[in-house]
């Protein structure tokens, strides 16, 4: 698929309307040299294919980028090293590797404003259009599962962490793209089903604000 016939399909927009269960969603994390969208750089991106409930792991998808900027610091969390020995394509083949990948999809991932940001700034430093997809925050999502009341405390951050103790989901791979997409698809269904169990809930209204 050339990147034109990608850009010209993202103009027909999904029907939000159109139930969860049959929508490919893709659930992504990027580990990166640090949070500054302007002088960071993306080490990692992974994603995995989440539909019918299912969390498709053999076509998942996880690229390392071809470095010159590097941040010793940030290397102690995510464990990616400069001298790592996997093939790294450039920052352009990768982001064309992953827009293969991801389509039309829907993109679902944790604090997504922050992945989504750092993979549009590398698109724009390449001279790529910003990603069109629609996207879901897990953060914001599980403030929807729970209880509104004056006598429970709403924390404004729930991280990664958070999700996984409260859903009881292994953190062995914590801190690699790829397993904290996974973490962050478990953590996805959980809330859906926690949602479902208060109202029959559809595509539709997980856009819906708080």
């Amino acid at each position: 698929m050339s990147l034109f016939n990608f850009w010209k399909k993202e103009e027909n927009l999904f029907d939000e309307n159109t139930t969860i269960e049959e929508t490919r969603f893709v659930v992504l994390d990027t580990e990166t040299t640090g949070f500054d969208y302007d002088n960071d750089r993306i080490l990692c991106i992974g994603a995995l294919i989440l539909q019918n409930g299912i969390i498709n792991v053999q076509e998942s998808f996880e690229v390392y980028l071809e470095q010159e900027h590097y941040d010793k610091s940030t290397a102690q969390i995510h464990g990616i090293l400069k001298d790592l020995l996997v093939k790294r394509p450039t920052e352009l083949e990768a982001l064309q590797q992953f827009l293969e990948f991801l389509g039309d999809s829907i993109i679902i991932a944790h604090h997504a404003i922050f992945d989504v940001t750092m993979i549009n700034r590398a698109l724009l430093r390449n001279g790529l259009p910003e990603l069109k997809n629609h996207r879901l925050d897990t953060a914001y999502l599980y403030k929807k599962t729970l209880i509104q009341s004056h006598l429970f405390e709403r924390k404004d951050h729930y991280t990664l962490d958070d999700l996984a103790d409260k859903f009881d989901i292994s953190k062995k791979d914590r801190h690699t793209a790829l397993g904290d997409a996974y973490i962050t698809a478990i953590a996805f269904l959980k809330i859906v089903k926690k949602l479902k169990e208060k109202k029959a809930t559809n595509l539709n209204q997980l856009f819906k604000p708080l």
